[in-house]
Order: structure tokens, then C-alpha cells, then sequence
């Protein structure tokens, strides 16, 4: 199996960024081999599987708005592409403007999709976003967090 470039890794998390800015599960799920495996925090179980990542996104797309993402500093060793970012979001269900830095890893499998994937963010509520309604929407993700599972 080949190791990736740098240029794929780059690509990789432009896609990601596109599909969690456009809140698209479709184009997020593109990104995932069957099977794979999602942490998004290091004290919470993994979403693992097509469903429960599907869910996931689908929570995400349902509760975030004006989501803003970048990778600020991509590395790339063999099959894994490993990421330091930050982003914000509004909250849809408070109105609360969400900011996080966060790491994370990519592990690929050969065809450049996503077998697991791993962060570590640290979140904080800055301000509220006086051009969002508070929507009550029932949150798909497993407790309550300001992050909405990121």
C-alpha cells in the first residue's frame, strides 16, 4: 500500500471542511470507509459504523449553522493524515456561538477513505448570534454538549 502525499491530505481536509460547512451528510459520508469508526471526543465512545456516523452528521446538520472550519497545520505519515484545527459554529437550538481548536487524526484505508478518525477539541461559547431563532430541536447525539458530538 502507498503512503499518501501531503497534496492528498490537503485534499482530504478540504473535503471535510466543504462537507461540515455545507452541513452535507452526504458529501461527509463520501468521506468514510464501511465500518469506519469516528471519536469525537477522547471520553466518549466512538460512533462506529455507517448509521451511528450517519446519525452523527445528521445531528450536526440539523443543530449548527454558520459553521467556519480550517486546518491550520497538516501532517502526513504513511496512511494517516494528522491535523491541527480550529472552527466555530452557531448553535441552532441556543443561539450560542461555539468556537473550537482542536487535533485530530485521519486513518485511511487504500482507497483514501476514512477507517477511523479521532479528535481531540476543546470548545467554548463566545457570544450569541443575534441573527439565529432558538429552535427547540431534539439532539441526536448522546449528552448534552455544546458541541453537538464535535
Amino acid at each position: 500500500m502507498r503512503d499518501l502525499t501531503h497534496g492528498e491530505g490537503q485534499d482530504l481536509l478540504e473535503r471535510y471542511k466543504r462537507a461540515w460547512q455545507g452541513r452535507d451528510p452526504d458529501a461527509a459520508m463520501a468521506l468514510y470507509a464501511p465500518g469506519a469508526e469516528h471519536r469525537d471526543h477522547p471520553f466518549r465512545d466512538p460512533y462506529q459504523d455507517e448509521n451511528a456516523i450517519r446519525g452523527m452528521w445528521n445531528d450536526i446538520a440539523a443543530n449548527e449553522d454558520h459553521v467556519e472550519f480550517d486546518a491550520e497545520r497538516i501532517w502526513v505519515v504513511a496512511r494517516t493524515v494528522l491535523a491541527s484545527w480550529h472552527a466555530a459554529y452557531t448553535d441552532r437550538t441556543s443561539g450560542e456561538r461555539v468556537r473550537l481548536r482542536g487535533f485530530a487524526t485521519f486513518e485511511l484505508d487504500e482507497a483514501a477513505l476514512i477507517q477511523r478518525l479521532r479528535e481531540w477539541p476543546v470548545s467554548r461559547v463566545v457570544g450569541m448570534d443575534s441573527t439565529i431563532r432558538s429552535e427547540p430541536v431534539a439532539p441526536v447525539s448522546r449528552e448534552a454538549d455544546p458541541t453537538h458530538g464535535r
